[in-house]
């Protein structure tokens, strides 16, 4: 029979080994982050430019974390279905969302949300931007953005806007340009910017707020002409086509961007796995490539951290969400 005093000894030996067996194993966790395929939401359907950056972003980020990124498609109520699936699921990073300015912006302040669009998500990191072009029918009386400005101010009331739909980027960008310029215009909705563009070029509507992608390849076509870019840069795309502080419009600046979020509560470390990732990803030259073919802008190294991400989403939101509020926008 064992001693008292032996008995003892090996209880506190066992016990060491129990304690270094579970720290080896908690490092191991902590190491070996992801085990499993990682879950990313993107908030609309397939097909769409956000799908599309969605999937070239989790091919991008699979060599890093060395395993699959699965893409699930969560569409409806201007992208809030999907975001709060987000919000909703467990905070252990297998599940990530992509992020837009509407999701993660307008819909705060146009949607009575079970979830907020700041508070309850963790930033991972800025993906890329894409400003708008302030474009219009050829037969418009001005060649430049001031003439444009000016010919607004002189017939209000008449001249017409065309949107992509009530809340939108193209619609928000409208009732900015309004509120910036105290030129009266009116609205007209359509079911996307293709068939809003389709009547610009036939002359049925005055001017839009368009995405590059849409707008720049009939720009190029001569079939409507272009203003300005609503960013402090030109585009790397257009670069004959002035921007908005160059045009007249200092200040005027509007772009929807991409990011990644995940639920309120993820690990830091994890977090920071997932960052390393982004950041990998948005430096390899084929993603790069399939983005800027896309209009993308991918943002600077120095603007891709989480702590960057935190600080333009809340601008953003600051910036945005009085305007909204004012104007009385809700969506359809």
């Amino acid at each position: 029979m064992l001693s008292r005093k032996c008995f003892l000894a090996a209880s506190s030996l066992s016990a060491m080994a129990i304690s270094g067996v579970l720290s080896i194993g908690e490092g191991a966790d902590a190491q070996t982050y992801p085990t499993r395929h990682v879950m990313m939401i993107v908030p609309y359907p397939a097909g769409g430019p956000s799908d599309a950056i969605g999937r070239i972003m989790a091919e991008g980020l699979r060599s890093s974390l060395g395993q699959p990124l699965i893409v699930e498609n969560v569409g409806g109520a201007s992208g809030s279905l999907g975001t709060g699936r987000v919000a909703r699921a467990a905070p252990d990073g297998y599940t990530v969302g992509l992020g837009l300015w509407p999701t993660h912006v307008v819909n705060g302040a146009v949607f009575s949300l079970p979830y907020h669009v700041f508070s309850d998500f963790e930033p991972i990191g800025l993906i890329a931007t894409n400003p708008l072009l302030i474009v219009g029918r050829n037969s418009l009386p001005a060649d430049n953005l001031n003439a444009f400005i000016a010919w607004l101010k002189a017939n209000p009331d008449k001249a017409t806007a065309a949107t992509g739909g009530v809340g939108g980027a193209s619609h928000v960008a409208g009732v900015y340009l309004q509120q910036k310029t105290k030129a009266a215009f009116r609205f007209v909705n359509y079911r996307g910017l293709g068939p809003a563009m389709q009547d610009l070029i036939a002359g049925h509507i005055d001017f839009a707020l368009d995405y590059p992608a849409n707008s720049l390849p009939q720009v190029r076509a001569g079939s409507i002409k272009a203003f300005a870019v609503t960013a402090p840069a030109r585009l790397p795309t257009a670069a004959d086509i002035p921007t908005v502080d160059e045009a007249g419009l200092p200040g005027f600046y509007m772009s929807a961007w991409h990011a990644f979020f995940a639920p309120k509560g993820t690990p830091k470390d994890v977090i920071a796995t997932l960052n390393h990732a982004l950041v990998n990803a948005l430096a390899d030259q084929t993603v790069r490539q399939r983005l800027t073919a896309l209009g993308q802008e991918i943002y600077p190294r120095e603007q891709q951290s989480p702590e960057a991400l935190a600080a333009f989403h809340k601008a953003e939101i600051d910036k945005w969400w009085p305007l909204l509020k004012a104007a009385g926008v809700k969506h359809e």
